[in-house]
C-alpha cells in the first residue's frame, strides 16, 4: 500500500543544543482531538500501526513498559520508564537512554497540536527526523481512516521518500549524512 504514499517536503522540525546533548523537536497539526491522538500514542494495538516500537501494555500510565523496536536486525527490547502521563496533554518517558515528550495542544478547530521532542546523537538526527516525520504521516492518515501501513527501520530508509527527507532534514539542520558503503 506504500505507493499510494509519498511524503511532503521536511518541514515543522528544528533542533535544540546543549552542548553535546541534541534534541529533535518536530511539530505536526493534526485534524484529530487530542483525546484520539493520545490513544494512538499510548495504547498498544495503536502504535503497532504507525509507531517505530511495539509497547507490551499502555504507555498512558506512570510506570515500567517494555518497548521492542520494530524493524531492527535483531529485537531490541528495552524497560522504558513513563514518567509523566498526564491525558490527554502530555507523555514522557525514557526509550533506549534517550528522553521523550509528547505534548498535545488542543486547536480551535477541535485538532491536535502534537510536539515530540526526542534526545537523539547528533550524527543520526536527520534520520530520527526523516523517520518521525513519517511515522507522524502514517499517524495523521490512520487516525483519517485511509491506513497507509507502518514504514519503520531498515524498511523505511528503502523507501524513496525516507532518502529525501533524510537529505532535506541533514541540509536544514547543517549536520552530514552518512555515507553508506
Amino acid at each position: 500500500m506504500t505507493e499510494q504514499y509519498t511524503p511532503g517536503p521536511a518541514s515543522g522540525a528544528k533542533v535544540q543544543k546543549d552542548g553535546e546533548k541534541w534534541t529533535l523537536v518536530l511539530v505536526r497539526d493534526l485534524s484529530h482531538p487530542p483525546a484520539k491522538v493520545w490513544e494512538a500514542i499510548t495504547e498498544p494495538e495503536h502504535l503497532r500501526a504507525w509507531a517505530p516500537f511495539d509497547a507490551d501494555q499502555s504507555l498512558g500510565t506512570v510506570g515500567t513498559v517494555k518497548l521492542s523496536t520494530v524493524g531492527a536486525p535483531k529485537p531490541l527490547v528495552s524497560e522504558t520508564q513513563v514518567k509523566r502521563a498526564d491525558a490527554p496533554k502530555l507523555l514522557e518517558f525514557n526509550w533506549g537512554g534517550q528522553d521523550i515528550r509528547w505534548e498535545l495542544e488542543p486547536l480551535a478547530a477541535g485538532g491536535t497540536r502534537l510536539t515530540l521532542w526526542h534526545n537523539i546523537d547528533h550524527r543520526f538526527i536527520a534520520m530520527g527526523a526523516a523517520g518521525w516525520h513519517i511515522c507522524f504521516d502514517v499517524l495523521d492518515r490512520l487516525l483519517a481512516g485511509r491506513p497507509v501501513g507502518r514504514m519503520v527501520g531498515p524498511a523505511a530508509m528503502q523507501f524513496e521518500g525516507w532518502q529525501r527527507l533524510h537529505a532535506e532534514y541533514a541540509k536544514q539542520f547543517g549536520v552530514e549524512t552518512p555515507s553508506w558503503s
